[in-house]
């Protein structure tokens, strides 16, 4: 069933190059449209971030076999790689130097998706149309036709707003020349920009987190850097996580840096501030909570939203989409991965019976396939392309079959992709009955020795 199929891909990340190597298993042809000019172009944007998982989770299987065969060393399975080092030693070479290369398409950027003479109300003939794809590179206009369609563009260049509504606040747009959003590098390529400023930064996340670790680090480098942590919420304990508790243990270790760094009063602290306006203030940037009369107010240099990010439809106007109406996320998903009941310590594998849509051979995967909700694990996009492929294969066993066991995590609620890395613990975590919080510190203290220093 799968001979000749061509297998439309958007984006050149992570789990889109894994699928694209999925599909060539199956005797597909796999065609993966880049928007930007090489692969992995979002990941590039916060390569200077450790990752918490270690790299027997960020490497896809499908992907692996395909490297193995240009001589490929595969990494420490247990060291935690960097956004960088993960495009070094994993996605360039899958890109460059594996039959993808002759798959992938950069420079090229997806604009519509309809079916070959359907529009969106017509149905009769409807599923035996192949889709046309519309997309601009540097020649122009060029239309591509295929068998199935797999967006896995991600989030990255769709951030949420200031805006504790989910709108901007009022004067966000004319003040972006002091806004950044997601995780900029404060510390290397934004230095300048950031070095000896007052920063705030809005967010509760592992993305927020992450660059307030940085922005002290920066203040020891720097004289006259200043962290603000602007929280939505009350309780800024909800942010440290799950400490020795999570079986990730780079991402618990970040929690307890964090939490340590606020306990300090290295960072400042103000929570309950819903940001409603953004304005000028004598060459600085004013942000305010509340009301424009009486409300809460802190003057800044620099402010970085780091709110999360949500996904962008806008060329999928044209395809049968069944989405949830607030996660927007596709409806079969949407209950197992809702923020309001899970975090991704509690999110289950799942495939392409989640990801389809009524439009069929049309699948959301990777980030985007999330919508709204911040508890995506690059493992799960893996496991999610590596059944849509059976899926469009036609092999519906293996579609359903589940392959991923996902380790068990503490507390988590936030997108899996950062961290500040190892600080406290100096290895995986101890067994249950363990007298020690680490496995390395519970091995060091048995030989005699006093351990790695775990509070």
């Amino acid at each position: 069933m799968s001979d000749g199929k061509t297998i439309a891909i958007i984006g050149a990340g992570p789990v889109g190059l894994a699928a694209a190597a999925h599909v060539l298993e199956r005797g597909m042809s796999p065609v993966v449209l880049e928007a930007g000019p090489e692969a992995g172009h979002a990941l590039r944007q916060w390569q200077h971030v450790q990752l918490f998982s270690p790299w027997e989770y960020n490497i896809d299987k499908a992907a692996a076999r395909l490297l193995a065969s240009t001589g490929w060393n595969s990494p420490d399975p247990q060291s935690y790689p960097t956004g960088g080092e993960l495009l070094d030693r994993y996605l360039t070479p899958l890109a460059t130097k594996t039959p993808l290369r002759d798959a992938v398409r950069t420079s090229s950027r997806v604009s519509a998706i309809s079916r070959v003479g359907f529009d969106k109300a017509k149905t009769k003939g409807r599923e035996q149309a192949p889709f046309e794809i519309r997309y601009q590179n540097g020649k122009g206009p060029e239309v591509l036709r295929a068998d199935a369609v797999i967006d896995i563009s991600g989030t990255w260049f769709s951030p949420n707003p200031a805006g504790g509504n989910g709108l901007p606040a009022i004067g966000e747009p004319e003040r972006a020349d002091h806004i950044a959003y997601g995780m900029p590098d404060v510390r290397g390529a934004g230095r300048s920009r950031y070095a000896g400023k007052t920063v705030a930064v809005l967010g509760a996340g592992h993305s927020a987190v992450g660059t307030l670790i940085d922005l002290v680090r920066l203040a020891d480098e720097a004289p006259g850097t200043q962290a603000v942590w602007l929280l939505r919420g009350a309780d800024p304990a909800k942010a440290f996580g799950g400490g020795r508790n999570d079986k990730l243990a780079a991402r618990g270790e970040l929690g307890t840096v964090f939490a340590a760094l606020v306990t300090s009063g290295k960072i400042e602290v103000e929570t309950e501030f819903g940001v409603t306006h953004l304005s000028a203030s004598e060459g600085r940037l004013k942000i305010s909570a509340g009301s424009c009369c009486g409300a809460r107010s802190v003057v800044v240099d620099e402010l970085i939203v780091s709110t999360g990010f949500r996904p962008d439809f806008s060329f999928l106007s044209e395809l049968r989409l069944r989405l949830d109406p607030a996660i927007e996320a596709p409806v079969a998903l949407a209950p197992l991965i809702d923020p309001n009941e899970h975090s991704c310590g509690t999110v289950r594998p799942h495939g392409a019976r989640e990801l389809s849509h009524d439009e069929p051979g049309f699948y959301l995967a990777g980030m985007k396939s999330y919508g709204r909700a911040p508890t995506f694990l690059m493992m799960t996009g893996y496991e999610q392309v590596r059944s849509i492929a059976a899926d469009i294969a036609g092999d519906k066993a293996a579609a359903e079959r589940v392959e991923l066991v996902l380790p068990e995590t503490g507390v988590c609620t936030r997108v899996g992709v950062e961290s500040a890395g190892p600080a406290g613990c100096c290895g995986g975590p101890a067994k249950d009955e363990a007298s020690a919080c680490c496995a390395a510190d519970e091995t060091a203290r048995k030989a005699g020795a006093s351990g790695c220093g775990c509070s």
